[in-house]
């Protein structure tokens, strides 16, 4: 999976700056080298850990349109018989990893399907990769099945097609339901597709349904943004995720900013941070409940995020496409992201490796501790059981520094964000940053 790089933007300066701010992974990407592959090949050699889970991600990276805040490894150019080279390609890969001692006859506790957008592939593609993927890394019994749609790439039949192959939960690209700010951010989808594919989704009767919304699109207004809230209350779905925009570096939008041709107000952080609070203060009212810094759930006790968790809290993860990340036995490891070299490389029988990094028991901790804190709030005692190490005083300067920014509290063994904090959970991250990763870039 691609993601985005950790920054202190959103802290400091109350503009939206070209610059991440979502914090992914630690240590930062830029630190990870071609150097640490042959930790790869050792792990991958020898048994998994003893009692950590498997997850299996599914790179699609095909989409009608690329919008403009978009920072993602996808191709809009690709044609059916490219597409079928890539579906080829990946069940190859998931292949040449099923036999690896690390992988062999392991059951993925879950299985995601991202992208790009998984559903912009046609069903024929679809059945043939879970096909092949399936008699290679079984995932009956898996706890969760991901996938992520965009509304106008589904039809009645597709939707019928993912509830076949086992998805769990479908995840909804909205992002917006106002048909302008949709248009100017790229968009490939209107409100109209949203309304056609939502009775198909209702029918087909996922497990459970989650809504994207972005705080904060160009064009984005109080009125447009109350609106939307307004209609995603009304759906009801099982789950909302709600992102506040941000402009990395590669995207179409930061392209025009940094070369002075673009002339549209951005919101601020300020203002996204509002439109946020708002959203959760009217899902709240509607029954939902803060499940992280992100997502809202309409019962803790029935709706789980079993990717996230099981991410957060350092399971293997076995991320397979162009350019995705994974996490092996300690070992960090992303594959290579242009399309001819990796397909020529699964081709000749190889895994498409590009850079790997080689985690020490600190860095592990680090990690945990600065996804885990996403959620909200933070149990010393987990950390203490798996790491030996007493979080709340190895790391009392910096939970201290952000209780006197009102950014948490410190409890007799726990951490909790302020609303304030949970609003801007990212760029409050770095600070638990090894000196030598703390402004290193997610390249």
């Amino acid at each position: 999976m691609t993601e985005p790089e950790p920054a202190t933007a959103g802290a400091s300066t109350p503009e939206t700056e070209v610059g991440s701010v979502f914090v992914s992974n630690y240590p930062p990407f830029s630190a990870w080298s071609a150097d640490h592959l042959p930790a790869l090949d050792r792990v991958l050699a020898a048994p998994p850990r003893a009692d950590t889970d498997l997850g299996l991600y599914l790179h699609i990276p095909f989409c009608r349109k690329r919008c403009k805040f978009c920072y993602f490894r996808v191709y809009t150019d690709k044609n059916f018989s490219e597409i079928g080279a890539y579906v080829d390609a990946l069940g190859h890969e998931v292949e040449l990893y099923a036999s690896a001692p690390a992988i062999a006859g392991r059951l993925p506790k879950f299985v995601y399907f991202g992208g790009g957008t998984p559903s912009y592939i046609s069903a024929k593609h679809l059945l043939e990769l879970v096909e092949r993927v399936q008699a290679a890394i079984p995932w009956e019994g898996a706890e969760e099945v991901s996938f992520e749609c965009e509304p106008g790439t589904l039809s009645e039949g597709k939707v019928q097609t993912l509830k076949e192959i086992g998805v769990t939960r479908l995840s909804l690209g909205i992002e917006n339901f106002d048909d302008e700010i949709l248009r100017e951010n790229g968009r490939a989808h209107l409100s109209q597709e949203i309304d056609r594919c939502l009775p198909w989704i209702e029918a087909a009767g996922f497990d459970q349904l989650n809504i994207d919304l972005i705080a904060g699109m160009v064009g984005e207004r109080w009125e447009t943004w109350r609106e939307t809230v307004a209609k995603t209350v009304d759906l009801a779905p099982d789950s909302v995720t709600v992102y506040q925009m941000e402009l990395p570096f590669n995207t179409r939008y930061s392209g025009r900013i940094l070369d002075g041709s673009f002339d549209i107000a951005l919101a601020t952080w300020d203002d996204k941070r509002e439109w946020h609070d708002y959203a959760i203060e009217e899902l709240s009212k509607a029954g939902y409940e803060v499940s992280s810094g992100y997502t809202m759930v309409r019962s803790s006790a029935e709706t789980r995020f079993v990717y996230r968790d099981s991410v957060w809290g350092g399971c293997d993860l076995l991320g397979t496409g162009v350019a995705s990340f994974s996490h092996l036995s300690g070992v960090h490891f992303q594959n290579i992201d242009g399309w001819g070299e990796y397909l020529a490389t699964i081709g000749e029988g190889r895994r498409p490796l590009g850079r790997a990094f080689k985690t020490t028991a600190r860095d592990r901790l680090i990690r945990e501790l600065i996804l885990q804190l996403k959620r909200g709030s933070l149990a010393a005692a987990p950390f203490r059981d798996k790491f030996g190490v007493d979080i709340l005083t190895s790391f009392e300067e910096p939970f201290s520094a952000l209780a006197d920014r009102g950014m948490l509290t410190v409890g007799d063994d726990s951490i909790s964000l302020t609303r304030q904090g949970l609003l801007q959970v990212d760029s409050l991250l770095p600070g638990f940053y090894d000196p030598v990763y703390r402004g290193g870039r997610y390249t």
